[in-house]
């Protein structure tokens, strides 16, 4: 079980993506009965003492690199990616892989991950400014620019900015289940829900629009997902006509009517085969879809697996937490 995290800083590491390893893993959620334990969290680097960050401020940093010795999870975090590393770094990132433990990367921290040959032949992602850099630097890397973290094995590289809450939430959805995940993620207040392209198994909540009209029509449609909604039903709706409203409904969700409904019905699915015994028939009569033939196919189209497969992943780990 995921208990111990060691995130490696380095000189001009940026304090925006350090805190979203913080905000998962750093905070004490232990005794409000969500399943979340306390982590051991630590924060080292190679020469202990202050460390410069990008925005000029300093950060004293009392551990060193042994702090990633006997850790479940390390993670690199962002930096120049023009910078050299300490072979220190590199050869504390290269063992934790050695040893199976989860290594992570958020924004720039990619390059770390590149330098010391955890990427070679593997799926990773980074900030898509740096996707193209990375691709021609490490060309024996699978870089995917366009998914907002990439699992591969125990490898997880994420993109820029909050990419790496979405990416820290994997995995502890992965390890601890979708309960502690949901917990996390409601105490942060997570931002809208983005579309990141890929399989997310994270809980997305409704965007906060700019539309109030919108918003209540958005928050109406996830509690009548088993309802048809035709975009002329749901203009009338917001009393709009069917044009305006299709506009107005894009801008504010980025998806059409239809592909956000369906991304909410495979959300709910996925609820459902976390959290119940239900049959596939069921769990897609429940979420909307109708009939089994439907929902896998969204399943597959949007997370890149089968329910079944799905159910099995995730129920199996929620089985062994205590």
């Amino acid at each position: 079980m995921l208990k111990t995290v060691a995130v490696i800083v380095v000189p001009n590491f940026s304090m925006f993506e350090f805190g979203t390893a913080f905000e998962v893993f750093g905070i004490d959620r232990s005794g409000r009965g969500t399943g979340v334990p306390a982590f051991d969290f630590r924060v080292c680097t190679p020469s202990p003492g202050d460390v410069r960050l990008e925005s000029g401020l300093s950060m004293n940093v009392g551990l060193g690199l042994e702090a990633t010795e006997d850790a479940d999870l390390v993670i690199m975090g962002p930096y120049g990616s023009d910078q050299e590393l300490p072979d220190s770094v590199l050869e504390a990132l290269r063992a934790a892989d050695a040893r199976g433990a989860w290594v992570m990367s958020i924004c720039s921290g990619a390059f770390g991950l590149a330098r010391a040959g955890l990427l070679d032949g593997r799926r990773c992602t980074t900030h898509w400014r740096s996707c193209a850099e990375l691709a021609a630097r490490y060309p024996s890397a699978r870089v995917d620019e366009n998914v907002l973290y990439v699992q591969d094995g125990n490898i997880i590289s994420s993109a820029g900015t909050a990419a790496g809450i979405d990416a820290c939430l994997h995995l502890v959805r992965v390890e601890l289940g979708a309960r502690a995940a949901t917990a996390i993620a409601r105490d942060m207040v997570v931002p809208p829900h983005r579309d990141g392209g890929q399989a997310q198994f994270i809980e997305r909540p409704i965007p906060a629009c700019g539309s109030a009209p919108i918003e209540a029509l958005l928050r109406w449609m996830v509690g009548n997902l088993d309802r048809e909604h035709t975009v002329d039903d749901l203009a009338g709706r917001v009393h709009m006509s069917a044009r305006t409203f299709a506009r107005k409904f894009r801008s504010e969700t980025g998806a059409t009517p239809a592909a956000w409904l369906n991304s909410q019905r495979v959300l709910r699915a996925q609820e459902l085969l976390e959290s119940t015994d239900l049959g596939i028939d069921e769990v897609a009569r429940e979420s909307g879809f109708g009939n089994p033939v439907l929902l896998r196919h969204h399943f597959a189209k949007v997370l890149g697996t089968s329910p079944q497969s799905y159910r099995r992943a995730f129920r199996g780990q929620l089985a062994g937490v205590g």
